[in-house]
């Protein structure tokens, strides 16, 4: 873990306070804006004695702070305040730190670059709203606009009346996205009056990354499946991120909740740091994933050290399937890059018109 100074340890409670309200004198376009990170990615974002986010405030002109640790908590917040600009400027440059930094200490190899990660964004149930818009439509121009996908939390966080709203893409789609959303913000920031922020452990618990959180897409009304953002190119594959970070190994319709030995390592089912999440992909993606004789989704679960399921038929109308993860923060996130990779590929193998796809074949997976 990074060392941090005082200055860089803030409680929730002490940056609201220390933060300016559009309306303060002076601060008519400033916005405040908290995300939800682990502690090993704070450490990343402080950096060594505060250095990294000291340089963060100075290349972007913003306040940041993260809150202090919480004994067995792993929730920490970043919070980030400055014009609009700025603090998407600074969620950019975290996003750049998250993407080119490891979380881990394993010695296995990097997950291919794929310029893809993700951003955890607290936002106020009150304007959840107005980032949504009517029938969803601003959530979808937001999404349109930037390449990013968004999925947002269905409950609100422990103690709170805050919900999180995860960004997903590129460096420069988070960026756009939180630019937007921060405008969304500005618009109707009096609709957020009174909101309880989410404290790290005010729950007595280990925090909503260590499980409990539940999300699901949001993508507007457009009926049907996106094409943007990861999944720009994909023939079809939606790039949905439906995180379920919790303990229980019950999967989507399809999914047994009973391990077969060709589903990867062993998992602890007791491990306070176990992560689950959701990937849906359609049908005739699958096949790419799974490889031959299932020799891709092996890679895959040998290199991320993650557990993968695989529902047997789709899980609704749209023809997906689900691909269930489950393991450490790192390994999870290590295994969805590498399936953003693997599609990364298949989708160039397309454009390019050469070998015709590989089955698609659960026999193996």
């Amino acid at each position: 873990m990074a060392d941090s100074s005082p200055a860089d340890n803030l409680s929730p409670k002490a940056v609201q306070e220390q933060l300016p309200s559009p309306d303060a004198q002076g601060a008519e376009h400033q916005l405040s804006l908290r995300s939800l990170v682990s502690t090993k990615e704070a450490g990343i974002i402080i950096g060594k004695s505060g250095a990294t986010i000291a340089t963060i405030r100075d290349s972007t002109g913003v306040k940041a702070g993260v809150s202090k640790v919480v004994q067995g908590v792993q929730d920490r917040v970043l919070s980030v305040t400055g014009d609009l600009e700025g603090v998407a400027s600074a969620y950019a440059e975290v996003a750049r730190l998250l993407l080119e930094t490891p979380l881990s200490d394993s010695s296995l190899p990097p997950p291919p670059v794929g310029s893809f990660t993700s951003i955890r964004l607290l936002i106020s149930h009150n304007l959840m709203g107005t980032v949504i818009g009517r029938s969803g439509l601003k959530i979808k121009q937001i999404q349109d606009m930037s390449g990013a996908r968004m999925v947002a939390s269905k409950e609100m966080l422990p103690q709170s009346t805050e919900r999180v709203v995860e960004v997903q893409g590129s460096v420069d789609a988070i960026k756009t996205a939180v630019l937007e959303i921060g405008k969304c913000l500005l618009e109707d920031w009096d609709r957020g009056a009174g909101t309880v922020l989410y404290h790290p452990g005010a729950a007595g618990d280990a925090g909503v990354l260590a499980g409990g959180l539940g999300a699901q897409a949001v993508t507007g009304s457009t009926g049907g499946i996106r094409r943007t953002s990861v999944a720009a190119g994909f023939g079809g594959y939606s790039g949905d991120r439906r995180p379920s970070r919790g303990g229980s190994i019950s999967g989507p319709s399809g999914v047994s909740g009973e391990r077969r030995p060709s589903e990867g390592p062993q998992v602890n089912l007791n491990d306070p740091n176990l992560r689950t999440q959701n990937i849906s992909i359609p049908s005739d993606m699958v096949g790419c994933i799974i490889g031959r004789g299932g020799s891709k989704i092996t890679e895959i679960r040998r290199l991320s050290g993650s557990r993968i399921s695989i529902a047997k038929v789709p899980h609704d109308e749209t023809g997906e399937r689900m691909f269930t993860i489950q393991g450490t923060p790192e390994a999870t996130e290590r295994a969805l890059m590498l399936l953003y990779s693997q599609l990364e590929s298949e989708k160039e193998r397309r454009v390019n018109g050469s070998n015709s796809e590989v089955p698609a074949s659960t026999d193996f997976a």
